[in-house]
């Protein structure tokens, strides 16, 4: 390949390795990186073949201040996007790149997003100086022969070029995390469909399937070709009269995502299945109807927070073949991070590799360590996970993380109106991207870190799509908030499994049979209407859950003015016109 070839002059690597996704490559790689002080190999009985590694302390997270959208205008790629010309930032980035592999291997990745020979898939080829990001990408993305096989027949691909940022010489040491921390470039080209990396081996910002393809990049693609590239699970629910429905929902990261697409319902003969905890990507089928599939392989989740009560199948998923980073390590090889025990075990060695105690200070593990594990693994994955056709939508659903702000469940009155909805998502960060922990802000449709061109043409995206087919075949769509707080500070709904009592009022809402009460906001359960059947929640509780607190939301009116003024002229005038439409149901 004349484009491999044309890469190796510059990144001068002292090999060149095509990979074939065998179980014998990934076994000779884990075997290099524990070589290397990357991996160390966990209990073989408590955790067959699974490793843990621990990054450097500057490499830990998404640098959204170091992610860049290089396209032609400063316009096209928007307010939310940190925008470089594309010119001059390949210029400056091939002076990092030149002899950036010396001393290593480069490794040839090519990987399919999706089911290989979907309508849906797209095909990566990814260059790479990191031993780690190959093993974690052949649990994240289909990796074989037949990906050769469907490029040597001519299939486009997507170029990702990424290196460490740390070439070696005769005289230099490697370290365990070689990385460039000083020199870190997450570069995205929409319009010549590029990944460029440089500097960090950390999730995200190495793992170019991800986030730089499956969303920043497909999200360009799904444009300009009338599809959607969403940062949503799927899952499907089942009732107990065997109606099955799909939905996906959209979260910031850190907002209990992987929990919900893997959820065990509390309702007696309700049936949750995970068929994707992180991306969707939807297309129209030929009956009208909004299809989905998951383009990952695998799942790349947060660990802290992970345990028994929030999420069982989620850790049933991670008994073996997996690789966890910047976890915490028990005295007897296993992992641990907070609040998979009531309490920490003793003598563990914390994700700096550093004895940890409770007098410590920081916690053991990072609190965006990672584990990476074949979706495959799931107790609760889906028969039809992999169908190449997808499946169809019933409902999709928004939600933050918001203390005081946002009813319990709130159903939109239309397709527009949920666009609305998703346009004025907004959450408290949290500790997956770098930055201050606690603020507020707004992430429209949970994917404001992760569009590859102007969130306000994005959101036009949307209400285009919604008029592409019958407003009868659209998808519900639903608007939720699990984190309210009462006045002394507690959550006022329990959360996770208890979620599926919310579920099924969507789903009843989809099939017409729920109750609901219209309120400014949208529609809203109706007294009794959620099953609340064996939990104990004050009715003070509830009733707060679904209130909508006029003077709060005349605020809130204030800050979606100034969210949407950044848009300017890109933002669509109908969401301008459901604003003034709330202000005015508010005020009675």
């Amino acid at each position: 390949m004349r484009w491999v070839q044309a890469w190796r002059a510059v990144l001068a690597p002292d090999d060149v390795h095509l990979c074939s996704g065998s179980d014998s490559e990934y076994e000779h790689l884990c075997r290099r990186l524990e070589a290397s002080g990357t991996f160390r190999r966990l209990n073989r009985e408590l955790r067959p073949n699974s490793f843990a590694a621990l990054s450097h302390p500057a490499d830990v997270a998404r640098v959204e201040n170091r992610t860049f959208i290089a396209s032609r205008s400063q316009h096209e790629a928007g307010p939310t996007n940190n925008w470089r010309d594309p010119t001059e930032l390949r210029s400056e980035m091939l002076e990092h790149f030149r002899g950036a592999m010396r001393g290593r291997c480069m490794y040839v990745v090519p990987f399919c997003m999706g089911p290989i020979g979907s309508p849906f898939s797209q095909i990566g080829v990814q260059l790479t100086d990191s031993p780690y990001v190959v093993v974690n990408s052949r649990i994240m993305t289909r990796i074989g022969d037949n990906v050769i096989s469907e490029l040597e027949g001519g299939h486009s691909f997507v170029p990702c070029i990424h290196s460490v940022g740390a070439p070696l010489t005769a005289s230099s040491e490697d370290v365990p995390w070689p990385c460039n921390p000083e020199n870190r470039y997450i570069a995205h080209f929409p319009e010549t469909r590029e990944i460029w990396a440089f500097g960090s081996g950390y999730g995200g910002n190495a793992l170019l399937g991800k986030k730089c393809l499956a969303l920043r990049i497909a999200s360009a693609i799904a444009r300009d070709e009338g599809w959607m590239a969403e940062h949503m699970l799927i899952l499907g629910v089942t009732s107990p009269a065997g109606r099955k429905h799909y939905v996906a929902a959209a979260f910031p990261s850190g907002c209990g995502k992987t929990n919900m697409a893997m959820m065990i319902p509390t309702l007696r003969d309700w049936k949750v299945e995970t068929l994707g905890d992180d991306i969707a990507w939807l297309r129209f089928g030929e009956d009208g109807r909004l299809w989905a599939i998951n383009p990952e392989n695998g799942f790349f989740g947060i660990a802290p927070g992970t345990s028994p009560k929030t999420n069982y199948n989620a850790l049933a998923s991670l008994g073996g073949n997996c690789i966890f980073t910047n976890v915490a390590l028990t005295e007897d090889g296993d992992v641990w991070w907070q609040d998979l025990t009531d309490s920490p075990p003793p003598n563990l060695t914390s994700w700096d590799g550093e004895p940890w105690t409770p007098e410590s200070g920081d916690p053991p593990a990072h609190p965006n360590a990672r584990f990476t594990a074949p979706a495959a693994q799931c107790p609760s994955i889906a028969p039809e996970w992999e169908d190449p056709q997808g499946v169809p939508l019933s409902a999709i659903i928004f939600g933050g993380r918001r203390g005081s702000v946002g009813p319990l469940v709130t159903a939109a009155r239309s397709w527009a109106h949920g666009v609305f909805m998703g346009s004025i998502l907004s959450s408290e960060t949290t500790a997956a991207a770098t930055g201050k922990v606690g603020q507020v802000r707004f992430d429209p449709f949970a994917i404001r870190p992760f569009c590859g061109y102007n969130l306000g043409d994005y959101m036009g995206h949307w209400l285009e799509m919604g008029e592409r087919t019958d407003q009868g075949l659209l998808p519900r769509i639903f608007w939720v908030n699990w984190f309210r707080r009462g006045d002394d500070g507690r959550f006022l709904w329990p959360g996770f499994s208890e979620n599926s009592r919310v579920l099924r009022w969507i789903v009843e809402t989809v099939e017409g049979t729920a109750k609901s009460v219209e309120t400014p906001l949208g529609f809203l359960p109706a007294p009794g209407s959620l099953d609340l059947s064996g939990l104990p929640i004050p009715a003070a509780d509830l009733e707060e859950l679904l209130r909508v607190n006029t003077s709060v939301w005349g605020e809130e009116l204030k800050l979606i003015r100034n969210h949407y003024e950044s848009f300017e002229d890109r933002l669509p005038k109908r969401l301008w016109e459901e604003v003034d439409r709330l202000e005015a149901l508010l005020q009675g």
